[in-house]
């Protein structure tokens, strides 16, 4: 089995159209005969994005859904590992100094396995080269906290999937590097206890 790494954002249930419209933005261009994406969010908001889901352009609807499933192509500002990614496989940055990384699997959990009042955003790798490239850029891990800020999410970390303890990348509107099982939060019930209230 491969690595699969990814980065989980934990934000408002209220700032999920605004997440999703950030990751839109970060979109790669697609094929103008790929057609948008029309999401039907929990509380009714509709938006067109420049993803699929399940690999399919069909309309989805999550309002009696409890995840929202996407598979995206991002671009992210050039950095030495982004580089060398995109050299290994025959690509270069675009005109604007950006690389295209894709796909990148996407699921939005409505109601969080950590706290039932804040949606989680599970954006992870679908290579283990990839996974590499997850922990070695900077601005890869800035692309994902700078969305965390964005999208007014609370907290952001960097999961390996493999059991040992994930980085805590943001938290609260700044970004710090610790780790949950470390000193500071020695478990799950003492990171999610410095989050406000979900609807604050």
């Amino acid at each position: 089995m491969g690595l699969i790494y990814g980065y989980d954002i934990y934000l408002r249930p209220g700032n999920v159209a605004r997440a999703l419209t950030r990751l839109a933005a970060l979109a790669a261009p697609r094929a103008p005969a790929v057609p948008p994406l029309e999401v039907t969010l929990p509380g009714g908001d509709r938006l067109l994005l420049p993803f699929t889901s399940h690999l399919a352009s069909e309309p989805v609807d999550c309002s009696t859904s409890s995840t929202l499933e996407l598979d995206m192509s991002l671009l992210f500002d050039v950095d030495d590992a982004l580089l060398q990614y995109a050299q290994a496989r025959g690509s270069e940055p675009d005109a604007n100094g950006r690389i295209r990384i894709g796909y990148i699997y996407a699921t939005f959990r409505f109601t969080s396995v950590l706290h039932p009042g804040y949606t989680s955003v599970e954006c992870w790798a679908a290579s283990s080269g990839m996974s590499r490239l997850f922990a070695q850029s900077a601005n890869v891990r800035k692309a994902f906290t700078d969305l965390t800020a964005d999208s007014g999410g609370v907290c952001c970390l960097f999961d390996t999937g493999d059991g040992a303890p994930e980085q805590v990348c943001w938290l609260n509107g700044a970004p710090v590097r610790e780790t949950v099982s470390g000193p500071r939060f020695p478990d799950w019930q003492a990171l999610v206890a410095t989050w406000s209230a979900p609807e604050q």
